[in-house]
């Protein structure tokens, strides 16, 4: 396998795992890109665009990211709490009285960052193309009732993040997290990442498609998940099952109508280093880029809001506001990193002490939820770089 691209002195290691995730895990087409303290130090790509293709990866393919665009929206409305125009210990029905139903009254507007609100499932699922109806998805949601009552407890929010995060800044702003995203975010950063991809840049992005374990590491890596885990995910009754399929049936996540959609907690499109440049303006300042996040943002999103066993994924994770914590449902680079990966996939995290903000994007998905092997192999090289 061809490794394209560049590295500085002293990240050699993540080449070398880069390499190894082709050779070994069984990636098609992926690229990774690492910057520390605002400058690009990691820049590769290898593979195909395309899972079932042979046009080569090239430096500006982009791919679906899934979760991993959770830790893009999450910044609108920490973004919205630094600038005075949104409160995040109000309850959410000061800027979205209709939410106000069904026992939800006291929701306040951080429950729905740190997955607390209660709402991870829909008793009515929606089709994919209701779900990218931004007033059917926030009238289905505004109208459960939840299955824990606000704040008591957290569950992954696997696709309500969606319409919750996209009302309530619609609310508070008049715009479309995607249109916020992209004026806000994407464009002052000169960053490659989408929430609805525009028409033009449709020819940038490759095919995805679930791909199987190597055979390498699946003669090596013989862990079960726990049979709790397992009976979760089989059964169809299961908070875990009803959470991620509040959109029902699964969307073609290659239809070109499903990636226009604006759906902030799965569809996301970014290329490894807009993913990377995102996560390392949040914490300091970019070479051609602003720093988005004050210290004290950065603090609100890598605080723990909740933590121990979580109700839809059946594991203990750790939640700031809108952010995966380091932990063992997805270890990062330090305890103080914040990130999200994008199941079976995708990654991107930053980590302020060390000044070190990472993407990773595939076009192959794994069963993986929070953990992905490559994901991991290259964060335990970065690490490996710095000590």
């Amino acid at each position: 396998m061809d490794v394209n691209g560049v590295v500085a002195e002293g990240f050699e290691s993540v080449r070398e795992a880069f390499a190894g995730n082709f050779e070994l895990l069984g990636d098609r087409g992926a690229a990774v890109t690492v910057y520390r303290d605002g400058h690009r130090v990691v820049d590769l790509w290898a593979g195909t665009k395309d899972v079932d293709g042979t046009a080569p990866w090239q430096r500006g393919t982009a791919q679906i990211i899934r979760s991993a665009t959770k830790g893009v929206a999450s910044a609108v409305p920490l973004l919205l709490a630094q600038r005075g125009e949104l409160d995040l210990d109000a309850p959410v029905g000061e800027y979205w009285p209709e939410y106000k139903a069904a026992g939800k009254e006291r929701t306040l507007v951080w429950h729905l960052l740190a997955h607390r609100a209660g709402v991870p499932v829909l008793d009515r699922p929606l089709t994919p193309e209701q779900a990218a109806d931004p007033v059917l998805g926030a009238q289905a949601v505004a109208a459960q009732a939840p299955v824990w009552e606000p704040g008591t407890d957290h569950g992954y929010h696997a696709q309500t993040y969606s319409w919750l995060t996209c009302e309530l800044v619609r609310r508070a702003t008049g715009r479309s997290i995607g249109e916020w995203i992209a004026d806000e975010i994407a464009g002052p950063l000169g960053a490659d990442l989408w929430v609805g991809l525009p028409e033009g840049e449709a020819g940038r992005v490759g095919r995805v498609a679930q791909v199987e374990a190597a055979q390498a590491e699946a003669g090596a890596l013989r862990v079960r998940p726990k049979r709790s885990v397992s009976e979760a995910y089989a059964n169809p009754d299961s908070l875990t099952r009803r959470a991620f399929g509040a959109i029902t049936p699964m969307p073609d996540e290659n239809d070109p109508a499903y990636r226009a959609a604006v759906l902030p907690a799965s569809n996301g499109i970014a290329t490894a280093d807009g993913l990377a440049r995102f996560y390392a303006s949040l914490i300091g300042e970019l070479d051609g880029g602003t720093r988005l996040f004050a210290p004290e943002t950065v603090e609100l999103a890598r605080t723990e809001r909740s933590s121990g066993p979580d109700r839809v994924l059946v594991i203990n994770t750790r939640f700031g506001l809108g952010y995966m914590l380091h932990g063992g449902a997805s270890p990062l680079l330090s305890d103080r990193s914040f990130g999200h990966p994008g199941r079976g996939g995708a990654l991107g995290f930053a980590d302020p002490e060390s000044g070190i903000a990472m993407g990773y994007v595939t076009n192959g998905f794994r069963k993986s939820v929070t953990a992905d092997p490559r994901a991991q192999a290259l964060v335990r090289a970065v690490r490996t770089a710095l000590s």
